[in-house]
């Protein structure tokens, strides 16, 4: 098989010919480190690759499944993560000088589940520094939109989006603590799933905010999301059985104000075309308020400042300089929040937790934006996990919710805009606690009854 066929197959269909051994996991993973070595510079998706390493797991994976040891759909796939993920002797930077040369001497639960799953590590993907970073002024500067390079993926988990929108690599694993995931899907039009907090582990991953830090997949399809989650988690149930791509009877709520105020007209468009799609598929809309979602941006906005800020107050303290400026300024303003303000915060939270219980009395699942259209780099300052104080007309946040309430999430593509450029749009999904199964449902079967993830740029 040419090495271009290879580049843009969803881990699923990469699977079934590896399973069949009618595609060998060296061919695939050379032909897709050939493909970084091509397209990174430009992209600058990956901060470290780990060719030969890669290399020799592959060879290592033909053997097995040439002796019939198959370990699963995941195994002989290349994957890279986040570079927050601590990996075992491969330098985990955080995109920060700080931590430039730091090689941990311990792997990550996740990335220790996908490598015994036969996942191949590729290589440590880009983001924004500490994952609260500006993406102007990192390590090894930003990440590029693969559908337009003048464009920003969106952070922080930028390169894990960037690298599966470039056909660098099928699989990617980010973070997400106001959207990291869930931005860089909608923007690189992929598929980004944040999962409910603490259905992964966040062991051996670098803190942004640790009771709004979540860790997910991100990959080309909803059910590629689902195959990784599954080897992400310990105990879950099988997410295999929710690809059944019928969803008549479910119910799913729409919000009739708030979320879609001051959405862009091209991406209001194709949210509509895609809930009269769902429509016919049988799904059932009903009309939900979301009351104070309003203050998810101002309770997210305290939670992550504070918290960040206390993570990293030795670091401010020592090395203050080796920050970004913007990171600084960011976590040095965190340590301003009282005892009382953040005690405030958690209080909200608990209201706005008990709002979305509320809601998910009426529907099996919630459809909200993911946000409009990439933006220009440069002004990547606005595309991060730390939410910004509201100005006087704020724009509706259509990620901290989530996190704040601890629900699950899915975005994946729905659309384009008209262009130039043309840039990828999402839409997001959204769920009762530990049931990611539904999210997967509704969209492995819009997914089928669409072609937007199979576009590449």
């Amino acid at each position: 098989m040419a090495a271009a066929d290879l580049l843009f197959k969803p881990a699923s269909d990469l699977a079934g010919l590896l399973k069949a051994r009618k595609l060998s996991p060296v061919e695939l993973t050379r032909a897709l480190l050939d493909r970084i070595e091509s397209v990174n510079p430009a992209v600058n998706a990956f901060l470290t690759v780990t060719r030969e390493r890669a290399l020799a797991e592959a060879r290592v994976a033909e053997q097995e499944i040439v002796r019939g040891k198959y370990r699963g759909p995941l195994h002989g796939i290349p994957y890279a993560p986040k570079d927050l993920l601590a990996t075992r002797g491969v330098r985990t930077t955080n995109g920060s000088r700080l931590t430039a040369d730091w090689i941990p001497d311990y792997e990550s639960a996740v990335t220790a589940r996908l490598n015994q799953a036969g996942a191949i590590m590729a290589g440590k993907l880009n983001l924004l520094e500490f994952a609260i970073g500006s993406g102007q002024r990192g390590l090894q500067g930003p990440a590029r939109n693969p559908w337009d390079h003048s464009y920003s993926p969106s952070g922080s988990s930028s390169g894990s989006g960037a690298a599966i929108a470039a056909g660098m690599v099928p699989l990617t694993v980010g973070t997400d603590s106001g959207g990291s995931i869930r931005g860089p899907a909608k923007s690189c039009g992929v598929v980004g799933l944040k999962p409910t907090y603490e259905r992964v582990s966040r062991q051996g991953v670098t803190s942004l905010s640790w009771t709004l830090d979540h860790v997910g997949p991100m990959a080309r399809t909803v059910a590629d999301c689902a195959a990784m989650l599954q080897v992400m988690t310990v105990g879950g149930p099988d997410y295999s059985k929710a690809l059944t791509g019928k969803v008549k009877g479910l119910r799913m709520g729409v919000p009739a104000e708030y979320f879609f105020d001051k959405v862009h007209p091209e991406t209001e468009t194709a949210l509509r075309r895609a809930i009269e799609l769902l429509k016919g598929l049988g799904v059932v809309l009903v009309d939900v308020k979301f009351k104070n979602a309003a203050l998810c941006s101002a309770a997210s906005s305290v939670i992550l400042s504070a918290e960040s800020a206390t993570y990293h107050l030795e670091r401010l303290r020592k090395s203050p300089e080796l920050f970004d400026p913007l990171v600084r300024e960011r976590l040095e303003a965190g340590t301003f929040h009282s005892a009382i303000d953040y005690i405030k915060a958690l209080r909200v939270r608990t209201v706005l937790m008990e709002e979305a219980r509320r809601i998910f009395q009426t529907c099996d699942v919630l459809m909200l934006p993911a946000g409009n259209a990439a933006p220009k780099l440069e002004e990547e300052t606005v595309e991060t996990d730390v939410p910004r104080d509201p100005p006087a007309a704020p724009r509706p946040d259509v990620f901290n919710m989530a996190n704040v309430t601890g629900i699950p999430a899915i975005v994946l593509p729905c659309g384009f805009t008209a262009g130039p450029p043309v840039l990828p749009l999402g839409i997001q999904f959204c769920a009762r606690h530990f049931d990611e199964a539904t999210l997967f449902r509704i969209g492995h079967a819009y997914q089928m009854a669409t072609d937007w993830h199979r576009r590449t740029p």
